[in-house]
């Protein structure tokens, strides 16, 4: 192996993308019902890659953490403050009851196995997967009065615990949070969160990608009148509720002006847009219906257009019909209704916000016209905005660096904490204002993948060798304790979420379980099974949460073992 420890030492990062590689195509293996994912099989490859000895620079596991964690919550900012208030308190008592059973379990199973304080504060720190006990359990332990050989060893068993109990703390989460939870629960992961999403829509239908309708809301049809006198504002207004347009017009083989007061003649070719409830119904009317007419060609366009226009603000979906009719809304379907980033049914009482985002449909002009007087149009782009994406991060990054003392112990949101709140923030203000700010949906989607995967790699690279030489040197103690700690408060924390708090969505809750673990890489595979972003508010909210709860814990193990 002494060749791929000189490989390794030459090019790091081989290590890190072979772990990946494998990982991934790991995960993908099934054992009956049971599949471990990507992240999981990346963090198993990476603890066998890192027994050659693979040093991997620290800051790469910063850096792939602050993307992955900024990305989760610039994706999912729109939904979580809209779902903040009473309907929070039940992720509040989750994260609570997780970090009080946690420090439960150490407690005991410190004093059970003998354990000193600096290895139960480090089994804390490695089974419930929160780095930042080791700073405050550390800082603690400084403050007991001891001579410093003692302080020095009881510290250097603060990083022995973490280092053998940390691989299984990030693995367990996802056992309990991808596997156990869904069979306690009775429903997988991805139904439940269909289930919750087409609730969020209130009943609207929304294709996937590469989705269309067999039967389109909109069509266009060619007819040749039958019956000439009248004209086209008269056959536009037949009926008022589901309205039509005509926009090209062929007389005698030449394309004509097309204007309100044109009158008819029998024979004219006539291009009708409209609902196809409405199309179909007029086709009675005008005549017989015609194919593949030459110069009766027309390109639609469907566009999003953000509303700025405080004429409309607060008003009914009936009342700006109303007072858009005529002139101001010929030609324009408004095929969708959104805010911030939910769909809204467009039912005539609905009523309409700026900000909000309008999808409109119709020939070039009008689109043109309309989108002048409601607002602006979103232009579609591929491209991310890095000024927004840079700012965001660093943003993010300076507030994980704030602490606040309570006592003598320091609470700080940390650079994960900082990137979440951040990039909850940086993606709710940018879905109220789409001028700047981009970054498409695919862009955020390799930002979390890649930046989960990776960071887990680097952890399993750096810490995989010394958990296993650990193990080998002090037996399966450690370890074994470092297993209950990570199953048994998930466990008893699920049970308390599922009985008493009421959690009756597998994809919900799944997501805040995570969540008041601090559990990054059992998220990302929740957030893989449920294929949408349903989970991701609950786990901002307890995440959030578990980043102080779970980093008060260091002093208190040490003051209660």
């Amino acid at each position: 192996m002494e060749w791929l420890h000189e490989l390794f030492k030459k090019s790091p990062e081989i290590a890190l993308f072979l772990s990946l590689a494998v990982g991934y195509a790991v995960g993908k293996i099934k054992f009956g019902k049971f599949q471990l994912g990507g992240v999981a099989g990346s963090l198993l490859v990476a603890v066998l890659v890192s027994q050659v000895g693979v040093h991997v620079d620290p800051g790469v596991k910063a850096v792939l953490f602050a993307l992955f964690i900024y990305a989760v919550g610039y994706e999912s900012g729109p939904q979580f403050f809209n779902s903040l208030g009473k309907q929070s308190i039940r992720e509040i008592i989750l994260a609570a009851v997780l970090a009080l059973t946690g420090l439960a379990t150490v407690v005991v199973m410190a004093k059970l196995f003998g354990l000193d304080k600096g290895l139960a504060a480090g089994v804390a720190a490695g089974g419930l997967t929160q780095s930042a006990i080791i700073g405050t359990a550390g800082d603690a332990i400084t403050k007991l009065g001891l001579d410093a050989a003692e302080v020095a060893r009881l510290q250097g068993n603060v990083a022995v615990g973490y280092a053998v109990t940390y691989v299984f703390g990030s693995f367990g989460a996802i056992i309990v949070c991808v596997s156990i939870l869904p069979k306690l629960m009775g429903r997988s992961i991805r139904d439940d969160a269909i289930k919750a999403e087409t609730a969020m829509l209130a009943g609207v239908k929304l294709l996937g990608p590469e989705q269309h309708a067999a039967l389109p809301e909109l069509v266009g049809r060619l007819y040749e009148v039958t019956q000439g006198k009248i004209s086209v504002e008269e056959v536009e207004n037949l009926d008022p509720a589901t309205a039509i347009t005509i926009e090209r017009v062929k007389r005698a083989g030449q394309v004509i002006e097309v204007s309100p007061q044109l009158m008819l003649q029998s024979h004219d070719i006539v291009l009708v847009v409209g609902r196809r409830e409405a199309v179909v119904s007029t086709s009675g009317f005008l005549g017989k219906e015609v194919y593949a007419v030459e110069g009766m060609e027309l390109t639609m366009q469907h566009r999003e257009v953000v509303l700025t226009n405080k004429a409309f603000h607060n008003k009914s979906v009936a009342e700006i019909r109303t007072q858009t009719a005529g002139e101001v809304r010929h030609g324009i379907y408004v095929v969708q209704l959104s805010r911030m980033g939910q769909v809204l049914p467009i039912l005539p009482e609905t009523i309409v916000q700026v900000g909000d985002v309008v999808s409109i449909y119709g020939a070039e002009q009008d689109v043109k016209r309309v989108a002048d007087i409601v607002g602006y149009v979103i232009v579609p782009s591929a491209k991310t905005d890095f000024v927004y994406l840079g700012a965001g991060l660093v943003a993010g990054l300076l507030v994980g660096l704030l602490v606040a003392k309570v006592g003598s112990i320091p609470l700080t949101l940390g650079s994960g904490g900082g990137a979440l709140l951040s990039g909850l923030l940086f993606g709710w203000f940018r879905s109220r204002h789409q001028s700047f700010g981009a970054m498409p949906a695919a862009a955020v989607q390799i930002l979390k993948d890649l930046g989960l995967a990776g960071f887990v790699v680097v952890v399993g690279l750096s810490s995989g060798l010394q958990a296993v030489q650990t193990v080998r040197q002090q037996g399966f103690t450690i370890f074994g304790v470092g297993v209950v700690v990570t199953i048994l408060p998930m466990i008893l924390t699920m049970l308390i979420g599922r009985y008493v708090l009421r959690y009756d969505n597998t994809a919900v809750f799944a997501g805040a379980l995570s969540g008041s673990r601090s559990a990054n890489p059992a998220f990302g595979e929740v957030l893989d099974k449920a294929e949408n972003a349903i989970p991701t508010v609950p786990f901002a909210i307890t995440y959030a949460l578990a980043n102080v709860f779970l980093t008060l814990l260091g002093p208190l193990v040490v003051a209660l073992v």
